[in-house]
């Protein structure tokens, strides 16, 4: 197949293997600190989302350098470029979320659940975008 011949074999599937942990942890924690701060500040989930990226973003970095990517040393440069990737989806997702919420909530009946059904929404859209960003940009290696 075209799009897939430049991905080194096994490598997409280690991808997805370490993105449904990172799926299910980040996700976790998304929800964890939404229900802690709920009843603290207004709008929970947008704080929990800024919190939970950071945690996620360091956890996601460590499995794809060293399980799916493999690369060796450059760890804060490939940390950093992993931070940008992923930059590029929380600020997609600070945006998008709000939205998302009160699309759900003015058009369903999930009032109360609406931002972990738009968490789970916005989740499924980042997985080929941050692929993409983490081949070509965060553990690219040299030619």
């Amino acid at each position: 197949m075209e799009i897939t011949r430049h991905i080194p074999p096994g490598q997409f599937g280690r991808y997805l293997i370490v993105g449904v942990w990172n799926t299910l942890f980040g996700y976790g924690t998304f929800a964890f600190f939404t229900a802690i701060l709920n009843p603290v500040i207004p709008h929970s989930y947008i704080a929990a989302c800024i919190v939970s990226s950071v945690l996620n973003i360091s956890v996601a970095y460590l499995g794809y350098k060293f399980f799916v990517f493999k690369t060796k040393g450059n760890y804060l440069r490939e940390w950093l470029r992993c931070v940008g990737v992923y930059s590029g989806g929380i600020v997609f997702g600070v945006i998008t979320l709000p939205v998302l919420v009160s699309l759900i909530r003015h058009n369903t009946r999930f009032f109360a659940q609406a931002p972990y059904i738009a968490g789970a929404l916005l989740t499924a859209c980042t997985v080929f975008y941050s692929f993409i960003g983490h081949r070509k940009f965060s553990f690219r290696t040299p030619q």
